[in-house]
């Protein structure tokens, strides 16, 4: 999300930056609303969600929409031909989580492709992991996370953006300080 805002939004259109934090979160909205249904209303444990629902058929057939580099690329096409602005962003953020989930997810890969092909790239690097590089990279993560919230805040000049941006931040960074290391951070470690 926040990636998406330092690269989408701009300080004189708030609008630009709730687009761009909203199209950053939405490819994994689906996930969520699944994993809720699945822990809480279903009562399953976390480790059957993430250890074999998340990998069935099913599931992977929604991410392979809301994760899928030509779903992303086609609406933000449309947004360009349309000449919607607030869309454009919105798209723009979400295929930037797209491709950024494409360089970092290695067993939870997804069909980045489809529906033109069912073939998966599953990157050398995980961004949780710890044996394709997990520990290493939640370390530049929590900095990468740092630095665009303070990028983010300096050029913000509305105290609720400000606000929000450090909501954010402090959603990763406030449990690697809390418990003093990277385990978990995800809920999948």
């Amino acid at each position: 999300m926040l990636i998406g805002a330092a690269v989408f939004a701009r300080p004189v259109a708030p609008a630009r930056l709730v687009a761009a934090l909203a199209g950053g979160l939405a490819p994994d909205v689906p996930m969520f609303i699944m994993v809720l249904w699945s822990t809480r209303v279903l009562g399953q444990p976390e480790r059957k969600v993430f250890g074999e629902s998340y990998y069935s058929d099913a599931w992977q057939a929604v991410f392979a929409i809301d994760h899928g580099l030509l779903t992303w690329g086609a609406l933000l096409a449309f947004a360009l031909l349309r000449r919607r602005l607030v869309l454009r962003v919105f798209a723009g953020s979400g295929l930037l989580h797209a491709f950024a989930d494409l360089l970092t997810h290695h067993d939870d890969a997804r069909r980045q492709f489809w529906p033109m092909t069912d073939w998966v790239f599953r990157s050398p690097v995980s961004y949780w992991d710890a044996r394709y590089f997990g520990n290493v990279f939640a370390v530049f993560e929590v900095g990468l996370v740092a630095v665009l919230a303070a990028y983010l805040c300096w050029n913000r000049t509305r105290t609720w953006e400000r606000a929000v941006v450090l909501f954010l931040a402090a959603l990763m960074v406030v449990p690697v300080v809390a418990t003093g290391g990277f385990h978990g951070l995800h809920g999948m470690g």
